[in-house]
């Protein structure tokens, strides 16, 4: 390798009287630092193997379907040169360990963590070489099983993260990875090297280059540090064996970074405590006080960019970036504050950490055009759809880090730390609590990508693998693995810096199933710990890929959660309430009609004819959401049985999994598939009014308003949101994504969706777009956000729609016209108020009529009440036609309402 021979020896204690000089056991070029390359191989790899051996722990592997008979060789070789293959003796190593086959069970607590691997022998390392094992990690590993002539039989790599845990258990309590004010400590167990690279701006060339030392007790490897370091870049120099690679030397960014340059080419040493990275004010706003306990969370889920981007109030530079929330007099910001003063608590803000996937720098900003039905607008947007400057975000590259195309500077690293607070800062201050949407589940990419950190730096740990040694990508991307304990650790300190450092009051996890409930569990304790307060975590407990049923761990799934107060996402009403699935396409996607959309009452042309049963099972499913999906609520279904909702079939899982309400959080619609308003394009006969499809758009949030549990709402639901059709816009530009806060469009009719998810359907899709009389008019959206509103301030008047626990749910929620002899398209229920903390009202009964006609229900044990329209009822005319008759307890529910009467 030609490199300049100028060394480091001097740099990271300081500048002038603080330059130290320290000993390592190879110098660094200083010129390393300014490759243009992210890796270097020192020297290249013979061959690639799988990784079909697991270490159990430090001193045992298991190699599943490998013959227990023949010798077990562990071969190394510190530059990566070792030659296994079959018929002949390995070449390339440096030497070998003998293992035996161990007779001895497996310690339970590694049985019990590595029960999905396979059948196969178990190997032990002898005593005396058990030492040898810290360095021997830090070459390449490749085990052998040779017959009694040296001959090579089968050769694999062993996944390390077991070793690794076992060996360095201590790095766990290390405090301050990253760049603290004393120091720069990196976790590399593997690596044989590594430097830290100081760089006086995000563009200049390095002006240091110092060797870390590497505490064998935690793997964690060290350089002192300064104050005076403060508004300066740095990058790690690793090198690490890679397999079929070879040594490689990895320039690589911070994991623990809390700030960046452009492109996030290099890491920020920041102190988040100075007081030149707080805003005006930001130590005395106080964090709103709406939410006493998780079900109090009303929420609204917003990105970033969609907020302003639109937004011809917003001043130009502003739009699309954090300080968008800075500017009061904005259409977008008077809308939050409207929603704050009528109930709402939270903004969650979709991934603000540093993204892979968005240029911070010169990303494309397309202009489409074209007919409503017209494929030209999609065509234009998929050009660059890589290179605009949208994407959802969940792509993460730096988990602790805000994101650099939301900051009015890129290049600045101080600039989005300042602007991220002055952001959760200006919500404080309208009275909305911040959340953050988080995804610990995988990584934007792996292996030797430039986008790569993690395995980078301890290659093949941080991700969850296969039984090859394959990165897992169930989740979409290359799932993590926070089983392993550094990457644990990793999430863990990441969540504590944001509601320690940010404010951030409450965390919605991507995919939360993938990660152990142990973890979580452990998470919650350090994050509260950390922020002084009780921070809210909920999540998509979906259950599914390579950890689905417990297969390796106790997941933190719906169905595993319960008694934690750990939120999550509930399908069950959110199905039942929009019809059919969100994979659904083609016909199915319009005949699966859903209980708001005419299910049976009001079939559209491709739904036949659906038996009655099939409307009598939604509302059922509905009163489910609507109970919090309790396990131990017991309601009466439409067969007439009394059941509690986890004896109630959902696709095969119990309708009920939630212990508590606020361990469900519900919704029914979110970022994910298509708006509501859209869905019921598809799935309302095509005659429906625009102003009756405003009404079916609020009987989908008012389900989920008086729902027990987090209500949990789509930015642009209550303006009747639309991304022209679109199933899954995370990719596609600004112009499917758009929200108008002047409440003169949705964005209906404005192109045919991108074809790679919506293709398919275009013979469905674009008649409907074409369909001038299916898109609102202002006034129908006005209709919509006025009553969205009254629906925040009826929820957050009392209490009885936020019970606290399941008890209180059994005692005081009770559903009426329930059973066989029900009328289906009217959901009844009667909360008692009686000696309620907060209640307000000493009984209240709600009422859901979604059919197009009025109805009558009489209820006797509501005789002789008092009973009066709710007086948050304000927006909608119909509604105050709704009457209540004491002598007969009849209560009359005008057509597609919903109604709400206080004692």
């Amino acid at each position: 390798m030609s490199v300049p021979t100028r060394r480091a020896r001097v740099v990271i204690a300081g500048f002038g009287a603080l330059l130290t000089t320290f000993a390592c056991a190879a110098d660094v070029p200083l010129a390393a630092c300014d490759s243009a390359s992210h890796q270097t191989v020192l020297h290249p790899s013979a061959e690639h193997f799988e990784a079909r051996a697991v270490w159990l722990n430090r001193r045992l592997a298991k190699w599943p379907g490998a013959d227990a008979a023949g010798v077990f060789k562990l071969y190394h070789s510190p530059v990566g040169s070792i030659v296994a293959r079959p018929g002949a003796a390995v070449a390339g190593a440096a030497g070998a360990l003998t293992l035996d086959v161990s007779t001895q069970p497996v310690p339970a607590a590694e049985a019990q963590r590595f029960k999905y691997v396979g059948a196969g022998p178990v190997l032990a390392v002898r005593d005396g070489d058990l030492a040898r094992l810290p360095a021997l990690h830090r070459e390449q590993l490749v085990l052998a099983l040779e017959g009694a002539d040296g001959a090579v039989r089968a050769a694999t790599r062993i996944q390390s993260a077991g070793a690794l845990d076992d060996l360095y258990a201590q790095a766990a309590a290390v405090p301050d990875l990253g760049a603290s004010r004393t120091a720069f400590r990196l976790w590399a167990p593997t690596a044989q090297h590594a430097a830290v690279c100081i760089y006086d701006s995000g563009n200049s060339k390095a002006s240091s280059v110092a060797p870390m030392q590497a505490d064998p007790a935690t793997g964690v490897w060290s350089a002192p540090a300064s104050a005076r370091l403060a508004g300066k870049y740095y990058t790690y120099l690793v090198d690490v064996a890679v397999d079929g690679v070879g040594l490689v030397r990895n320039k690589v960014t911070d994991p623990y970074s809390v700030s960046l340059t452009t492109d996030s080419k290099r890491s920020y040493i920041a102190d988040l405590a100075s007081p030149s990275l707080k805003p005006a004010g930001w130590d005395s706003t106080p964090i709103p006080s709406k939410v006493k306990a998780l079900t109090d969370m009303v929420v609204y889920e917003l990105h970033v960019r969609d907020f302003s981007i639109n937004d011809p109030t917003v001043s130009a530079p502003h739009r699309g970036k954090f300080a968008a929330f800075g500017e009061n007099g904005s259409n977008g910001m008077k809308h939050l504050a409207a929603l704050s003063r009528a109930g709402l608590t939270d903004i969650h803000l979709l991934p603000v950490y540093d993204i892979g996937s968005v240029p911070e720098k010169g990303c494309a900003m397309p202009t489409p055009a074209g007919a409503p039905d017209s494929e030209a607008q999609q065509a234009l947007v998929k050009k660059t759809a890589d290179t605009d400057c949208f994407n959802w975000g969940y792509d993460p590259f730096h988990y602790s880090a805000p994101e650099g195309s939301y900051a009015t500077d890129p290049s600045d690293g101080a600039r989005r730390i300042v602007e991220m607070r002055e952001m959760v800062r200006n919500l404080h201050r309208i009275g909305l609590r911040v959340g953050m949407d988080v995804v610990y589940n995988h990584t934007f990419r792996s292996g030797q990508d430039e986008k790569s950190v993690l395995d980078r730096i301890v290659p093949g740990y941080y991700h969850r693998l296969n039984a090859a040694g394959v990165v897992e990508r169930s989740t979409c991307c290359d799932n993590t693995a926070t089983e392993n304990l550094m990457m644990g650790k990793l999430m863990i300190d990441s969540v504590a810096l944001w509601a320690k450092q940010y404010k951030i009051d409450s965390f919605r996890f991507d995919l939360i199933g993938h990660q152990p409930r142990a973890v979580m569990e452990q998470l919650q304790k350090s994050v509260d710990a950390a922020a002084g307060r009780h921070v809210q975590l909920i999540g998509e407990g979906w259950n599914f890929g390579e950890v689905a049923d417990g297969a390796r761990f106790v997941q933190a799934s719906q169905q595993s959660l319960g008694g934690t107060g750990i939120g999550t996402f509930s399908d069950r009403a959110r199905d039942a309430v929009r019809g059919g699935s969100a994979g659904d396409t083609g016909e199915q996607m319009i005949a699966r009609q859903g209980y708001i959309n005419g299910l049976v009452y009001d079939p559209n042309a491709l739904a036949g004819n659906r038996p009655a049963a099939d409307l009598l099972k939604a509302a059922d499913m509905v009163r489910v959401g609507l109970a919090g999906s309790l396990r131990s609520y017991r309601m009466t279904t439409h067969d007439g049985a009394t059941r509690t909702l986890q004896d109630i079939d959902y696709n095969g899982q119990p309708a009920g999994y939630a212990a508590q309400p606020g361990e469900a959080v519900n919704y029914v619609e979110n970022h994910d598939n298509q708006t509501l308003y859209d869905m019921n394009v598809f799935k309302l006969p095509l005659a429906t009014t625009s102003a009756d499809r405003a009404r079916v758009q609020v009987l989908g949030a008012a389900i989920n308003a008086f729902s027990q549990g987090v209500a949990y709402f789509h930015a642009g639901v209550d303006t009747l949101r639309s991304k022209s059709l679109d199933r899954n816009s995370f990719n596609s530009g600004d112009w499917f994504n758009r929200i108008d806060w002047s409440y003169s469009d949705n964005y209906f009719g404005t192109g045919a969706p991108p074809a790679e998810d919506n293709g398919k359907d275009y013979p469905l899709i674009k008649p409907l777009l074409a369909n001038a009389a299916i898109k609102p008019s202002p006034s129908d959206i006005a209709f919509a956000r006025d009553a969205f509103r009254d629906l925040l301030a009826i929820r957050a008047s009392t209490t009885l729609f936020r019970l606290r626990s399941a008890d209180d749910v059994a005692q005081r929620l009770r559903f009426y016209n329930t059973g066989p002899g029900q009328e289906a398209t009217v959901i009844a229920a009667h909360l008692d108020g009686k000696g309620y903390p907060g209640a307000a009202f000493g009984a209240l009964c709600y009422f859901i009529n979604v059919d197009k006609k009025s109805h009558t229900v009489t209820i006797d044990a509501e005789k002789a009440k008092r009973y009066r329209l709710h007086p948050a009822h304000r927006a909608d005319a119909r509604v105050k036609q709704a009457a209540y008759d004491g002598d007969t307890g009849a209560f009359t529910i005008p057509a597609r309402t919903a109604v709400v009467f206080v004692e």
